[in-house]
């Protein structure tokens, strides 16, 4: 007798397993909070760097619990349970209020305008929260998504200037209305195999980054080719981008 036969003759047992794994990737998604909880406390002790690898933790849950969910079905068997809520919950903690908190904390923008650049993105992130429209027919973000702990990381790994810091943060708030598009590396169809092999890389520069960089000491100047290439790879997002962005300009429906 094969294991279909043995599921046939057990549905109830079945069943029984694929609830427990459904709740199992609530619970998975749920564990972004500790995360979340952890690099609050880093960010209280006044280290950047621990909370942004906490912040990677949670980004790292926030990727994997999604296609689990679809695998498992999740909202087939644990119906009464809005994953999709709890993970908006967890995100808007770790991508919009602890990154605000950091700009907050750190001065990366000039004095006085701490309290200006947190709200904004605090602000500017629930209306991405709550937009319906959030997602484009291809799969890329309509709109900045809200990804603030990427934005502050990068203001910590290439060391800008309070002001430049302060430019960026208005003008990514500002796009958070504005239907420009934003790649997501894993559904986007488009150059798929090659976004995947970059974000990948990318991952593995900002790891090597945040945690080997001594202290008091800019990325740049510790691992000057290692940040050359972390900064090619992110250049290479911002390119995808601004090309599915201008392309309806010529008639183009890249997927």
């Amino acid at each position: 007798m094969d294991r279909n036969d043995n599921a046939a003759e057990n549905p109830k047992g079945t069943n029984k397993a694929r609830v427990a794994a459904a709740w199992a990737v609530h619970a998975f998604t749920a564990s972004g909070v500790i995360a979340a909880l952890l690099a609050i406390a880093a960010l209280i002790a006044g280290d950047p760097r621990m909370t942004l690898i906490w912040l990677g933790v949670s980004l790292l849950i926030d990727g994997f619990d999604g296609p689990m969910a679809r695998k498992l079905r999740v909202t087939e068997f644990a119906p009464r349970f809005d994953g999709a809520i709890l993970d908006h919950v967890i995100d808007y903690l770790t991508y919009a209020v602890i990154p605000a908190l950091m700009i907050y904390r750190f001065g990366l923008v000039p004095p006085g305008w701490e309290i200006p650049a947190a709200g904004w993105i605090m602000t500017s992130a629930l209306y991405c929260f709550g937009n319906r429209e959030m997602k484009t027919w291809d799969n890329y973000f309509s709109g900045f998504p809200a990804t603030w702990n990427l934005v502050v990381l990068c203001f910590w790994l290439a060391a800008t200037g309070p002001w430049t810091n302060l430019v960026i943060i208005a003008l990514l708030g500002l796009l958070t209305f504005i239907p420009a598009k934003f790649v997501h590396p894993f559904r986007v169809a488009m150059l798929r195999p090659l976004t995947l092999a970059v974000t990948a890389l990318w991952a593995a520069l900002t790891l090597w980054l945040v945690a080997a960089t001594p202290a008091a000491t800019a990325p740049a100047n510790a691992f000057p080719g290692v940040f050359g290439l972390w900064t090619a790879a992110s250049l290479y997002f911002l390119g995808l981008c601004a090309w599915r962005t201008a392309s309806p300009l010529w008639g183009r429906r890249d997927r």
